[in-house]
């Protein structure tokens, strides 16, 4: 099935509550589609869509869909055995995942742009668009977190621009139609789906693949053996990147002192100016670069785009400051993988603060064993550690992983870590053991940031 905005259908989200389907079901929503759709527990997200006129089932049932339905939308988390799953196929209403309808939407753009990568999607898809916002392209955005410029994680646009984030797990971003890509950077990451790191590699390179001949391609050349990850690939390409003679690079970093850095930008004209960001870390100033890459191919000018970095703020759960407790800074951060952490651990290095400790919720048994030594490693680096039980999300407790280990491996490495099975008693360990001046952080992609919700807010 082919989706033109401009002949709206009947379409039914299943899992409406997600962060993309939610945004995917407020466009169509907007184009007059009609749509509704189910979730498990209401949320802000589905107060909103209900409040723009979709209707949303509480559960997952036999029943819910009608024959008048053009269109049954799931994502990759709806099982094959979902009532709602089996009753599309037994009504016959065509069936689609979220990421085929994605890159059906992408088509209906003259303009595709979309930011792939291990880490760092969601932050650089933000500064585009903060950066093609302030150059009155008025794009529509799709993006996997809560961006304070456009207010949520849509934004519907009236231009040929359609700014969105590819993501690598199950091969969605495979599904997807770009006309201009992003590849931030290619890391051992959702091992329970992929084989090895040369399994994410050959998929990132059939994703390069996909951008037509008039494209382009900008990819961070500190990718190891890159070359082969653009080997099929038609269109233009350009690289970004630190330490390196690439087409867009910085030097002469510096940081303010809540660790926003600084940077000269370079291009193979020359310098081309100071840029400052609102945001901390070296990890951003590269994201920076791929974003400033992509503005320049679309004619952006320099002013524009560095005025429009230095008004990025972050989104939610990036580095994002919850507020405080007994004078005791409490930042949440979604970093859920030892390269992100890596990341996230130096941002804190460049912050204002006495001494530094951090809750560390492991997401998923499978990265968490796959990844367990990496994780030990970067994180016997933090000052004090408290890691709480896994998250975990989709799996099932398989036996042979646990936090405790994770927290006996970091401190045989020289780290001091302790593991706290409760998120009450983590609460409790930090106002005994936070002074004044001191820096928390509450670390992954599960709901480890309650802990720093409810200390802020006691």
């Amino acid at each position: 099935m082919n989706i033109n905005l401009n002949e709206p259908i009947n379409v039914y989200f299943s899992g409406i509550g997600g962060i993309s389907m939610s945004g995917l079901a407020t466009l169509l929503n907007h184009y007059n589609f009609k749509v509704s759709g189910s979730d498990i527990k209401k949320s802000e997200i589905t107060e909103a869509l209900e409040n723009a006129g979709i209707k949303i089932n509480y559960s997952q049932v036999k029943g819910n869909l009608t024959k008048d339905l053009d269109l049954f939308v799931a994502t990759a988390a709806i099982s094959k055995d979902n009532p709602e799953y089996l009753d599309a196929k037994e009504l016959g209403i065509p069936i689609m995942e979220r990421s085929q309808l994605l890159g059906q939407i992408m088509k209906c753009y003259t303009h595709a742009l979309n930011v792939s990568g291990t880490h760092g999607k969601t932050t650089t898809t933000s500064m585009l668009s903060y950066i093609f916002m302030q150059a009155n392209l008025d794009p529509t955005i799709s993006v996997g977190g809560l961006l304070d410029g456009i207010g949520g994680n849509i934004h519907i646009g009236h231009s040929d621009y359609f700014l969105t984030e590819s993501c690598e797990y199950t091969n969605s971003f495979l599904q997807f139609f770009p006309t201009d890509a992003i590849i931030l950077n290619i890391d051992a990451d959702h091992l329970d789906f992929f084989k090895d790191i040369d399994d994410i590699r050959n998929s990132f390179k059939a994703f390069a693949a996909l951008l037509p001949e008039n494209g382009h391609l900008i990819i961070n050349g500190n990718i190891d053996n890159i070359d082969y990850i653009y080997s099929d690939c038609k269109a233009e390409v350009k690289t970004f990147g630190l330490n390196g003679d690439f087409d867009y690079t910085a030097k002469d970093i510096t940081y303010d002192e809540n660790g926003h850095p600084s940077f000269t930008i370079i291009d193979k004209a020359g310098e081309q100016g100071r840029c400052s960001l609102n945001v901390v870390g070296e990890h951003n100033v590269s994201n920076a670069l791929s974003a400033i890459a992509m503005a320049r191919l679309h004619g952006i000018d320099y002013d524009i785009i560095c005025k429009a970095l230095a008004s990025y703020g972050g989104t939610k759960r990036r580095f994002e400051k919850l507020g405080e407790f007994n004078s005791v800074t409490v930042i949440d951060d979604y970093a859920h993988h030892p390269t992100e952490i890596k990341a996230t651990l130096e941002a804190a290095r460049n912050y204002p603060k006495n001494h530094f400790w951090l809750v560390f919720q492991p997401h998923t048994y499978s990265r968490t064993k796959a990844l367990f030594e990496d994780f030990a490693k970067v994180l016997s680096t933090a000052e004090h550690i408290v890691v709480a039980d896994i998250y975990a999300a989709r799996e099932a407790d398989p036996g042979d992983i646990n936090s405790s280990m994770l927290a006996d491996e970091i401190n045989r490495l020289g780290g001091h870590a302790v593991h706290i099975d409760n998120f009450e008693d983590i609460k409790k360990y930090f106002i005994k053991k936070c002074s004044k001046g001191d820096l928390l952080i509450t670390m992954g992609a599960g709901n480890v940031v309650n802990i720093g919700k409810e200390l802020v807010n006691m």
